[in-house]
């Protein structure tokens, strides 16, 4: 059974591997790891003086004895493939443990529970000189299928021969690991600067998730803003390569190399649901950003109370960033969006404006199209409006195609006409603002966060990535609008009647707060963006007022979408609304010009 170490804490076991883990059930409880399970939940049972240990008479085990605990390691390795009447007259058995049979069954099904509460993960890690395409990611699925299978059977076959009352419903729980990583070494150009830190660090090249992934992270909300700091936070520093894996991840047309601390693996294991991650051959090329998520508090107290930070590396050509190994920074608000912050940095830099939006293209059933964005601060309505329109999509629509469900970056196309591209290939979504049934009908392929607390969110692809590189043309552009009523001065979909106008509200960036994030009550932030627009505003500003009258110019609509999701009893009323008037909106506007083909605005 080559397993290289258990990593073990109080919300999660990870398992390292070096191939196949096991091929029997009496692997799995003659190996180190099963022993260090037994040793973690027999100690549990002692921090609360469970009755449990006297009770079933082992010498030594309520004061925890190594004996004492080696003797219950032996019975239940004893019980794998013996019923307890041989075991106990069976050499080195308990003569007694027939007597003590309820105490014996107790504690099989408490051990059981104790390994299921974790968040579990196996990571494998492939031999460096074996070249990655001779790798068979078929035979690690196999591994993670078999390793749940041989526990579930470990359990119920120890269960069995303890002789307790056979059960006639069996329930096939999630048994083995809920998360398999497979990690690589892979060669890039790594800056001199950087090479003693991330060098050694593997890559994840393949991901297996054990649907549904229910995972409970430290935090549930962000708070503050991603700073950009004249020193470098990554430079220098030293790293544990054994407790790092860097995820390579396609962020729209960039590519971004995001290093997570172990102790955050859950929440990097969600990056396989949000983002592509790049082949061998993208790698090799290297990155245009780098971020540290989990980085050592100690190097990043000089940068304040809130040290989520990043900086341009002129010298390297590179953007790098860091977030401390701290429980306050462990919600997945922290990676995903320092990710697109790198990002929409990257697109100023290259002259693209980019948006907090969700991008859309909807085909109506009588073949009116259009290709959406909704801009909106989080929790503005962009993705609920989505989610309604998908539930039309029975009634009215033909296709729903997303392009991007939260960021993105826009760039005006040879023919005058804006073009966006999205970043991310899954969605991010508070679960309260999901239609009931919507979330269950993802369970076969949804990560869930703190399903049970405030802002539970889901993690679910809902795109590819050649639409979210596609660079569709946009027809129509609008600004979520959470906190206004609807009235007839006021209505659900209200256009703009010039770029400066537009512009005004745009960058006035109103928003009520929802609770995803610290703040409360109305805000207003600088083009709702507070992730790379409001640091570069000046560079922002400059293509903003480009961007906008090219809008305006090529005959885009411009307007604000009310969606009311701020206002209290309308978190599903107003997004549905704000979802049918924006259909009744492309089908008049199909009839009236005969489709979206634009043109200047006479």
């Amino acid at each position: 059974m080559p397993i290289l170490r258990v990593d073990r804490d109080s919300r999660q076991i990870v398992l390292h591997t070096a191939g196949a883990v096991c091929r029997t059930t009496q692997d799995i409880v003659e190996s180190e790891a099963f022993a260090r399970v037994v040793a973690a939940y027999l100690a549990r049972l002692r921090a609360h003086h469970a009755p449990l240990l006297r009770e079933l008479g082992v010498d030594g085990l309520a004061e925890g004895s190594e004996d004492g605990g080696r003797a219950v390691l032996d019975l239940l390795r004893l019980l794998t493939n013996n019923p307890i009447e041989r075991v106990a007259v069976a050499e080195g058995g308990d003569p007694a443990a027939v007597q003590r049979r309820e105490a014996v069954h107790e504690l099989v099904e408490g051990l059981y529970d104790f390994w299921r509460s974790f968040d579990r993960f196996m990571v494998t890690h492939l031999d460096d000189d074996v070249p990655e395409a001779r790798h068979s990611y078929r035979d690690f699925n196999r591994t993670m299928a078999t390793f749940a299978m041989l526990v579930r059977g470990l359990y119920r076959d120890v269960a069995e021969n303890i002789g307790v009352d056979r059960p006639r419903v069996y329930r096939q729980v999630s048994a083995g690991c809920e998360v398999g990583l497979v990690v690589g070494r892979l060669s890039w150009p790594v800056p001199d600067p950087y090479r003693p830190t991330l060098a050694g660090i593997p890559f994840v090249r393949h991901v297996v998730i054990d649907p549904p992934f229910i995972t409970d992270p430290p935090m549930n909300k962000r708070t503050g803003a991603f700073v950009e700091v004249d020193e470098n936070p990554v430079r220098g520093l030293e790293l544990d390569p054994a407790r790092w894996v860097c995820y390579p991840v396609i962020v729209g047309p960039q590519l971004v190399f995001v290093y997570v601390n172990q102790r955050f693996v859950a929440l990097g294991a969600a990056l396989a649901n949000l983002f592509e991650l790049a082949d061998e051959e993208r790698i090799a090329g290297g990155p245009d950003a780098v971020y540290l998520y989990g980085a050592p508090s100690e190097t990043l107290a000089g940068y304040g109370e809130l040290p989520t930070v990043y900086h341009a590396d002129r010298e390297a050509d590179l953007l790098v960033a860091a977030v401390p190994a701290e429980d306050r920074f462990g919600y997945f608000g922290y990676l995903k969006k320092m990710i697109l912050t790198l990002h929409n940095v990257l697109s100023l830099e290259a002259g693209r404006l980019p948006f907090h939006g969700a991008y859309v293209r909807i085909v109506l059933e009588d073949g009116a199209t259009a290709d959406v964005l909704i801009v909106g601060d989080t929790a503005a309505g962009k993705s609920e409006t989505l989610e309604a329109l998908r539930e039309l999509a029975g009634d009215e629509i033909a296709e729903l195609r997303i392009i991007a469900d939260d960021m993105g970056s826009l760039t005006i196309g040879e023919d005058g006409r804006l073009r966006g591209d999205g970043t991310e290939i899954g969605a991010f979504v508070r679960l309260d603002d999901l239609s009931r049934g919507y979330a269950f009908e993802q369970l076969d392929r949804a990560i869930f966060m703190s399903p049970q607390g405030t802002n539970a969110r889901v993690v679910v692809p809902v795109t590819t990535l050649e639409d979210v590189l596609h660079g569709y043309p946009v027809d129509m552009l609008l600004y979520a609008n959470n906190y206004e009523w609807v009235d007839d001065e006021h209505p659900v979909v209200e256009e703009f009647t010039d770029a400066e106008t537009a512009l005004g509200v745009f960058r006035e960036g109103r928003a009520m707060s929802r609770g995803t994030t610290t703040s409360t009550g109305l805000t207003s932030t600088y083009f709702v963006n507070p992730f790379g627009a409001t640091q570069r505003r000046e560079q922002h500003e400059a293509i903003a007022g480009g961007v906008f009258r090219a809008a305006f110019d090529s005959g885009a609509y411009v307007g604000q979408l009310r969606t009311r999701l701020g206002i209290e009893g309308f978190e599903q009323r107003g997004p549905q609304e704000a979802a049918v008037a924006l259909l009744h909106l492309i089908g008049r506007r199909h009839r009236e010009a005969g489709g979206f083909s634009v043109g200047p605005r006479k």
